[in-house]
């Protein structure tokens, strides 16, 4: 009896790693996070913790299913790479139909979760953004490296969810702030993953670097300074959409969190190293963290 119930448990945990992988789960809370930023940002709200954890749910529930779909699409992709190859799908430890029907009932439960708890508009933005990660930017990775730009869109459009949850509206500079830092954000740190993993993503025939050069040239080390150094001036923006919400202590903490991309940007181009692009990519991972909870401090203090 106990032996079959430890094999029990261990098939579980082995199928809760594998959803846990399809779903992308730390990259998903990431994202979702901003999302409730997003919320919290919206000046007269009433902070309700159920609504709070209702639209982190059904943001996780749509991300989930985006990340689900891409794994779906890039199987033959993901074997062909080092660090991909052991997800449950290339490994054949889940088959396309389990997958499939695990895509549907958390995209729906997503969906459902912002259309009847917040709003339709909540709900059709999710979607909308579902669509451009799943069917645009996934196949245009092996297309053009303007699948960045693409991805970038859906990879902001969770704030604004945030946002529009609360408002039901997303027509002012103050709705779009959030989505506006964390756009312009994706770019070094996409760059500086893209830039590591060149050689896997090559193999794959993907097109993630912004230059044909690859690893070639300084141009990718100067696209990361570019976009670093305009996230400086864009620390300015939620004071000027919200000025009596917002603090220079806001302020400062984005400007911080940039300044540390900036910086090591500036190390990466004068060193077009990995040592150096790793160090890129580390700071876009502090930027992000750092900027929302910049953007919501004012609210607790």
């Amino acid at each position: 009896m106990e032996f079959y119930y430890l094999k029990l448990h261990t098939v579980i945990k082995q199928k809760l790693q594998d959803y846990q992988q399809l779903m992308k789960l730390n990259l998903s809370m990431l994202v979702v996070f901003s999302s409730i930023v997003g919320y919290l940002m919206v000046p007269e709200i009433k902070v309700e913790i159920s609504k709070l954890l209702l639209l982190f749910l059904g943001g996780m529930l749509v991300t989930a299913a985006a990340n689900a779909t891409n794994e779906l699409l890039e199987k033959e992709t993901d074997l062909l790479m080092k660090r991909t190859m052991k997800r449950p799908l290339p490994d054949k430890r889940m088959s396309n139909l389990e997958a499939i029907i695990f895509t549907g009932i958390v995209l729906f439960a997503g969906l459902f979760i912002l259309y009847h708890v917040f709003n339709p508009l909540s709900a059709l933005i999710a979607l909308i953004s579902y669509l451009l990660y799943s069917f645009l930017y996934t196949p245009l990775k092996k297309i053009t490296a303007v699948s960045v730009l693409v991805g970038a869109i859906p990879g902001s459009l969770p704030c604004l969810i945030g946002w529009v949850a609360a408002t039901n509206h997303m027509g002012s500079l103050a709705a779009w702030t959030l989505f506006i830092l964390q756009f312009f954000w994706q770019f070094p740190h996409f760059w500086s993953i893209a830039w590591l993993g060149h050689e896997d993503y090559e193999k794959a025939g993907m097109k993630m670097l912004p230059t044909s050069a690859g690893k070639v040239g300084q141009y990718t080390a100067f696209q990361c300074v570019l976009y670093s150094a305009v996230l400086i001036p864009l620390s300015a923006l939620p004071m000027i959409a919200m000025p009596e919400t917002y603090s220079w202590i806001s302020f400062g903490g984005l400007v911080i969190a940039a300044s540390w991309m900036l910086y090591n940007s500036i190390l990466f181009l004068k060193d077009n190293s990995d040592l150096k692009a790793r160090k890129v990519m580390f700071s876009s991972f502090v930027y992000l963290p750092l900027t929302l909870i910049s953007l919501i401090i004012d609210k607790f203090i």
